[in-house]
Formats: structure tokens, C-alpha cells, sequence
């Protein structure tokens, strides 16, 4: 009899341990952390009605310091590639480079796992496509919304939902500058559109 309360209080005692464990768990940052986060995107296309494939891929590097513990500043880059080839012949070949800064508020925390943020960005871009032999530079900006969601204490899951706003200039070497400005409203509706998926680690 009493071994079975010995070990009766010993898993209520284990029990009351491992809750105090889950709840001491911080799923969120820090004022002075650092994150690194990052996405990965390819694509590949096959179509045969007009004899064309398109191939590429794209690596978006970030890091970020937290101001305090819902802010954050950092710097990003950003490299992509892209080819495309008509009928057996190479008719594009086209490497963006690009580098910019940032700023990251979190404003919404959805349980203990899901931290919702906004985030304001400036950066510059250079391409060339060395089929065309076409150069291009230009700078844009946008206001971003996106959702982290922390699969353990120091790494989440980034969930970009949508471009808010954004702005962007470009000029072809000899060319003129082209720029635009849009206005995603209906962000909830159609964010599934321009979602992109990454990694974020939090030191």
C-alpha cells in the first residue's frame, strides 16, 4: 500500500513538473535577440502546346535585432534565377541580386505559437539577362504582413501573407525609368496568391 502511494505521488508530482515546464515556455522574442530567417522558392515549367520551359529558383536571406521585444531592425538580401528556353533555344537567362533594409513590428499574438507582424522594407535591386544582353537597377519599398509560427522555442515557421502596399522604380541601361505603386485591399481575400514560406531561427 504504501508503494502505490509512493508511486501515486511520484507521477503527480512528474505531472506537475512537466506542466510547469510547458508553461514556462516562451514562444516570442526577446529585446537584444537576433533572428535569422530565410526562404527558398523554385519553379519549373513544362509547356509542350508551345514548346516552352522555364526554370528557376530564388534564396532570400534576413537578419534581424530586436529593439525591443516586438520590434526588430536588420538587413536582408535576396538572389534569384531564371531561364527559358522556346523550341530548344535559349531565349532567357536572367540573375537578380538584391539588398535592403528592414523594419518588424509585432502587433498580434494568436495563442502561444502564432505571432503575427507587420513589416516595413527598402531595398535596391540589379538584374541582367544574359541572353538579351539587358541590364536593369531600381529600388523599391513595400509594407508586408506576415505570420511566424514557432514549431519550437527558437525556430518558426514564416508565413508571408501579403504585399499592403509597395512601390518600385527601375531603369533599363539607356532606358527610362519605370515605376509603379500598388495597393493590395482585399489582402485578406487573395493572400494565398503571394504567400511565401521560410524558416526563421531565433538566437
Amino acid at each position: 500500500m504504501k508503494k502505490l502511494m509512493f508511486m501515486a505521488a511520484f507521477a503527480v508530482f512528474g505531472l506537475a513538473n512537466v506542466n510547469a515546464q510547458e508553461v514556462e515556455t516562451s514562444y516570442g522574442f526577446e529585446e537584444g535577440g537576433i533572428m535569422l530567417e530565410g526562404g527558398l522558392g523554385f519553379n519549373s515549367t513544362n509547356n509542350k502546346n508551345s514548346d516552352t520551359k522555364t526554370n528557376g529558383f530564388s534564396i532570400s536571406p534576413k537578419v534581424g535585432y530586436f529593439l525591443t521585444e516586438d520590434f526588430a531592425v536588420g538587413v536582408e538580401g535576396a538572389f534569384t534565377s531564371s531561364t527559358k528556353e522556346v523550341a530548344g533555344i535559349d531565349t532567357g537567362d536572367n540573375k537578380t541580386f538584391g539588398a535592403g533594409v528592414f523594419a518588424r513590428y509585432y502587433f498580434l499574438d494568436l495563442g502561444k505559437r502564432f505571432k503575427t507582424y507587420t513589416e516595413l522594407g527598402l531595398g535596391y535591386v540589379s538584374s541582367k539577362d544574359k541572353i538579351a544582353d539587358v541590364k536593369a537597377d531600381g529600388f523599391g519599398a513595400g509594407l508586408n504582413l506576415g505570420i511566424n509560427y514557432f514549431v519550437t522555442e527558437n525556430i518558426a515557421i514564416s508565413f508571408g501573407l501579403a504585399d499592403v502596399l509597395s512601390y518600385s522604380s527601375a531603369k533599363v541601361d539607356g532606358g527610362k525609368a519605370v515605376s509603379g505603386f500598388n495597393g493590395n485591399i482585399n489582402v485578406f481575400n487573395n493572400f494565398f496568391d503571394t504567400a511565401q514560406f521560410g524558416l526563421l531561427f531565433k538566437l
